[in-house]
This record gives C-alpha cells, structure tokens and sequence, in this order.
C-alpha cells in the first residue's frame, strides 16, 4: 500500500533517549523519548515480518524484508506526549530491530512485499506501508510463522492464542506491564523448539499505514530496520535539548 510520508531527515527520532521540541502552528511542543528493550528476535530464515499480528499475520503469505539470519535485539522507543511531559501519556513511536552496532548515517524507505510480489514505482515521500487495523505491530520471521503457527482452519488463533483468557495469551502479555511494560512483548511461539518468537507494541496513536524504514552505516552496511509509527511530527525540524 502506497503513502505518502513528508519526512525532514533530520526529525528521525529511532533509538533516542533525550528530548526535542519542534514549533507548529498551535504553538512549541515537547516530546521526551526513551527506550525499552524487548530481549531478541530469532530470525533464523531472515525473512523478516513486518506486521499487524492480530490482523494481517498469515502462515505463508507475509510481506517481508531480506536481513542476514540472527538473533538481533528489537527496540521500542516510546515517546512522552503529555503536556506536563510527567509520563501519564505515553506512545510508542518507533519498533527497531537492531543489526548492527555501527553509527547510522543515513536512510531510506524498505518496501515489505510478499513472495513474488514487485514494488510499485514511487514518487519522492511514497512508501510501501505496513497496514495496522488492531492497533499493534511486530516483527516476526516468515519460516518461523509458517512452521509454527497452527493451522488456522482447524484452531482459531483469536481464541486459542490472542485471547483465551491464560495469563500468556498473546493480549495479557501485551497489557501486563510486569512482562517487559504494558503495551510491548516478547513471546515464544506455538511448537517453538528453539525460541522462535514474535515481539510486539502497540502501534503509535492506533490503526494506520506505516513506513518501514533502514538505516545504514557509512559504508552502506544495513544497521536496523525501523517501523515509524507516526508520532513524531513530520516536516518539522527538532531542536535537540
């Protein structure tokens, strides 16, 4: 799905710890951002699943995008939206899984497509969305889905795994905020033999399309693959504090 994304380089934000305050229209506003770790992904076929797992998640026919096999840590960063910036009112802002321990320097837009699929040509801004209808995104490994996931058609996911009411169904882990925090987990899939896991947050203000976006090192080594979740504002520039 194509969107338009007004990006300004500068206001990316992934991976931030600090603070930064842009001037719109309705006035200054102030975000303080900062991290949680939510453990490692195992991406043992490294087809990497961008998804909404409530929703879009499918045994065989995932988007995906093409990272060397390995565990790698996954990140949220959560940005403080309130007006007295105290924390009451939290959103995530960005899901990273981290390849690479060297400096980004610059980005672009990945496409998540499925097997087969060709990417769309796109003008300056568009990108290939991830689509959110459950409020919630993850990273996932495609073979992993497909080997251990049960058969949809015999076992209804929502009530076998999302919401069965144990305290490790997927929504309690979610909501449990002695898990990792509430609104983000780590969990073990179904028939997992050697940690195959999913790893989800909420995604930013709710439902939407978006961006899946790579960082790179100065020599173009790929250091981490971010989904922005559209909370900080676009087309702004920050004044870093």
């Amino acid at each position: 799905m194509t969107q338009r994304y007004p990006i300004h380089p500068d206001r990316w934000l992934a991976l931030a710890n600090r603070s930064a305050s842009w001037q719109t229209d309705e006035g200054p506003v102030s975000y303080t951002l900062r991290t949680v770790d939510c453990g490692t992904l195992w991406l043992q076929s490294g087809r990497l699943v961008p998804c909404d797992p409530f929703v879009t998640l499918d045994r065989h026919d995932n988007i995906q995008i093409a990272v060397p096999p390995g565990r790698y840590p996954v990140t949220v960063t959560v940005a403080d939206v309130s007006d007295e910036q105290d924390g009451s009112h939290e959103r995530e802002a960005y899901l990273s899984l981290q390849l690479s321990n060297a400096a980004s320097v610059s980005w672009s837009f990945l496409a998540p497509l499925a097997e087969g699929e060709t990417a769309p040509e796109t003008e300056p801004g568009e990108f290939v969305g991830v689509p959110v209808d459950a409020g919630t995104i993850a990273f996932v490994d495609a073979d992993a889905v497909a080997r251990l996931m049960p058969d949809p058609a015999a076992t209804s996911w929502y009530e076998h795994l999302f919401d069965n009411g144990d305290e490790d169904s997927w929504f309690a882990l979610m909501d449990d905020p002695e898990h990792l925090r509430a609104g983000s987990a780590n969990i073990v899939l179904p028939d997992a033999r050697d940690g195959e896991n999913l790893i989800l947050a909420h995604s930013g203000w709710g439902d939407g399309v978006y961006a899946v976006v790579g960082t790179y090192a100065a020599d173009g080594q790929l250091t981490g693959v971010h989904i922005d979740l559209a909370v900080v504002p676009v087309n702004l520039l920050p004044e870093w504090d």
